[in-house]
């Protein structure tokens, strides 16, 4: 596995193997790697001829009080699971690579980014948008993969690639769970282990909701208070919110027609989680097979 630094190095190794056909993927981290980014990995690797990760932590999309600082950098053990996995490239930029001397520009999706994590976490999006576009120009692949877990994000990066025509196919894969429910999430090893117990009330909440429509229930509000009640009974959590959402815009549902996103976020202490369930409506899905 090649250890790539800076962006004139990774642009030339893409762009050699992109005059010789080969088809490139691409998976962005910011490292501290679990199973979740391994089955990004192991997708991406069967889709594509060469493939890229990248491990940046990046400053731009952290709050002045978020967790930069602490954020978990286990660098060996990242690129350990790397070469288990065949992944050519491992791009490590610094912050000086990533934002030189004189950088000015930042790259906005204001809509798509308007509520739930853009509301809450108002640094984020910008600089998650900057970053990606950036990313894209030095590895220039024709693929990249994202989790579902980050699901607002994944939403923006699509909007971001087609605003404007960044030429890379976009895939979202399913978030990969802990047995108890709970999302793969690089910050969960900041939950001790009363809180590590807490955490799939998150997932729980989300499923009462799904739970809820599959049983007939349409009213958007209805559906809410169901996954309020559900993780009500949980100690120690403060929930930002319980939302039901058209999967596309990302706005508020009123009633549950077709399909929807359910999207959580909750506080656990000084510990943020985040997640989501896509639902479909019964029958909606035969009808439209049919």
């Amino acid at each position: 596995m090649k250890i790539i630094r800076t962006s004139r190095a990774m642009t030339s190794w893409s762009e050699r193997l992109r005059r010789d056909g080969v088809i490139i993927g691409f998976v962005p981290t910011m490292g501290a790697l679990h199973d979740g980014h391994r089955a990004l990995i192991r997708a991406a690797r069967l889709r594509c001829d060469a493939l890229v990760v990248s491990i940046f932590v990046n400053p731009t999309q952290f709050g002045p009080r978020e967790d930069l600082t602490r954020y978990p950098r286990p660098i060996a053990k990242d690129r350990a699971l790397c070469r288990e996995e065949g992944v050519d490239v491992c791009f490590e930029p610094t912050a000086e690579v990533m934002y030189p001397e004189g950088f000015q520009t930042v790259v906005t999706v204001p809509e798509i980014a308007r509520r739930w994590e853009g509301e809450a976490r108002p640094h984020h999006f910008p600089g998650v948008a900057t970053v990606v576009t950036k990313l894209f120009g030095m590895v220039r692949p024709h693929l990249a993969l994202f989790g579902q877990k980050d699901y607002q994000q994944a939403a923006l990066v699509r909007q971001l690639v087609k605003d404007l025509n960044l030429g890379v196919a976009i895939e979202v894969r399913p978030t990969v769970r802990e047995a108890d429910g709970l999302a793969m999430s690089s910050r969960n090893v900041y939950l001790n282990a009363e809180e590590r117990m807490i955490a799939p009330w998150l997932s729980r909440a989300l499923q009462a909701g799904k739970q809820a429509i599959e049983e007939g229930l349409k009213d958007g509000k209805a559906i809410e208070r169901s996954m309020l009640k559900a993780i009500e009974q949980a100690p120690a959590i403060h929930v930002e919110y319980l939302a039901l959402c058209d999967p596309d815009s990302l706005e508020p549902l009123t009633r549950v027609v077709h399909r929807a996103v359910i999207l959580g976020a909750i506080l656990i202490g000084s510990i943020r989680l985040i997640d989501n369930l896509l639902v479909t409506v019964p029958g909606k899905m035969r009808r439209a097979r049919g």
